[in-house]
């Protein structure tokens, strides 16, 4: 083999390379926001379940859920970001919701959607 034929085979990988990176990153990106989606539901559900079984009131924090074992100690307590849930209570209205993957709440990718 000469030296040209080794850079042609090395080009010819870096092409597949960068075209399967290019199929799988925006597939991670979504499979984030589906994870984030199905975490935001359980803690919501745990919020419920504290809320209507709780003596205390006002809203838990994540801790309290652990504590209260309303939600595996194991589990995350952190959307696929890193950034930790809001959880927010209003007389019956529970709300948890993530700040997406810019980690700004009150923009358009938090998750769930804002409503308006």
């Amino acid at each position: 083999m000469t030296l040209i034929e080794i850079m042609i085979v090395v080009v010819i990988m870096a092409l597949v390379a960068t075209g399967v990176g290019m199929a799988v990153l925006p597939q991670l990106e979504k499979a984030k926001i589906r994870r984030t989606t199905s975490d935001v539901t359980a803690v919501r559900s745990a919020v419920e379940l504290y809320r209507a079984t709780s003596e205390e009131s006002g809203c838990p924090t994540m801790r309290a859920l652990i504590d209260g074992k309303l939600i595996d100690a194991h589990a995350s307590t952190v959307d696929a970001w890193g950034h930790a849930f809001e959880i927010s209570c209003e007389s019956t209205d529970t709300r948890v919701r993530s700040a997406g993957p810019d980690g700004q709440l009150e923009t358009a990718d938090d998750i769930p959607p804002q409503t308006t």
